[in-house]
């Protein structure tokens, strides 16, 4: 599946599951978003097997994304994961660092990265200082070459950052424009939080639609968390937010969930901070900050589930849905918006 085809999914509540298969990882990137080590916690197989044994070609997430920490730390378990998925109808994915480059690749890495259907790459500054470019773009080279589909997440410090520009170069020059790239900028969350400025997001509570309550996200510790964002998948998870457990709760229930729940509904038709000013919550500030505490208020989702059983909720709801981004608008800079396009087939 190529990356746009992916992205065009995002924004669909439970069209995708982010599984994370370990927190570990053998880099020490400064903007590391999980502060991934080597000694960082790391779930047991069997919740993630279980998990994926519960998909049935009638039930199951089109995309199961397979992540970390560095999942290809466990390049036996991808590739038992991914082979399941696909067997159920699911496309699969995998973001990785490449660790492994610039050395004999071995035997269980790389028969997980040719197990699932689309390998990504991350790019940028801090990976470079311990993962060569050249090197992980020879492997996506090959990989390219067998008929497979890449990209490349290339993170950068600002739009108009110089190493964005010369990676860009770089990769499209040697993929022959192969490969899709995703732009995105370091944000202030896990080590970055510590040198980064952030923006508090202060301001009026206005209605903004929520973007990131849409895959369920198996974290760490097995929980399945309705939000990707990293305050929710480090926990603790607030009620409104926790779809269940790996180990104990398959597919079926976990979707009925992701799309059923009034309070997931109302946090992707008006946003969190909206909620709390109009149904008795806290804003603390931040948009995500708030969305945290929404279930600290007593009766908080008895008092929205009530305003979003109203008929005239029917109206807003649908133009949230219609409004939903589409594969371009994840990215968020549109100057790099035609990056995502290379490599993808023209309809004949």
């Amino acid at each position: 599946m190529h990356l746009i085809d992916l992205l065009a999914r995002r924004a669909e509540p439970a069209a995708g599951l982010y599984l994370s298969v370990t927190r570990r990882c053998p880099l020490h990137c400064a903007h590391c978003s999980t502060r991934s080590t080597m000694s960082s916690e790391q779930l047991e197989a069997e919740p993630l097997r279980r998990l994926v044994a519960s998909f049935r070609s009638g039930d199951r997430p089109d995309v199961v994304y397979l992540t970390g920490g560095e999942p290809l730390l466990r390049p036996r378990l991808v590739t038992e994961l991914a082979t399941a998925a696909a067997a159920a109808g699911s496309s699969t994915a995998l973001l990785s660092g490449m660790w492994f480059v610039g050395r004999a690749v071995p035997a269980a890495v790389a028969q997980a990265l040719h197990s699932v259907g689309h390998v990504s790459a991350s790019i940028d500054r801090f990976h470079e200082h311990e993962v060569p470019r050249a090197a992980v773009l020879d492997v996506l080279a090959e990989l390219a070459g067998e008929g497979r589909d890449v990209s490349v997440h290339l993170t950068g410090e600002s739009e108009h950052d110089p190493y964005l520009a010369d990676a860009i170069s770089e990769i499209r020059e040697r993929l022959d424009d192969r490969c899709p790239i995703y732009v995105a900028l370091v944000q202030p969350v896990g080590r970055a939080g510590e040198w980064l400025d952030a923006d508090g997001g202060h301001g009026s509570p206005q209605a903004v639609p929520c973007r990131l309550a849409s895959w369920p996200v198996v974290a760490f510790d097995g929980t399945v968390v309705a939000c990707c964002s990293q305050l929710a998948v480090d926990g603790p998870v607030p009620e409104h937010l926790r779809l269940g457990h790996a180990g104990v709760d398959g597919w079926p229930a976990i979707r009925r969930r992701a799309q059923g729940s009034a309070m997931l509904g109302a946090i992707r038709t008006f946003g969190p901070r909206w909620l709390a000013a109009n149904d008795g919550g806290r804003d603390c500030g931040g948009y995500c900050e708030t969305c945290m505490r929404l279930s600290d208020q007593p009766g908080v989702a008895g008092r929205v589930e009530q305003r979003m059983a109203r008929p005239e909720m029917q109206l807003p709801v649908r133009h949230a849905e219609r409004a939903r981004p589409a594969a371009r608008e994840w990215i968020g800079l549109p100057r790099f918006e035609h990056l995502l396009e290379l490599g993808r087939a023209v309809p004949a």
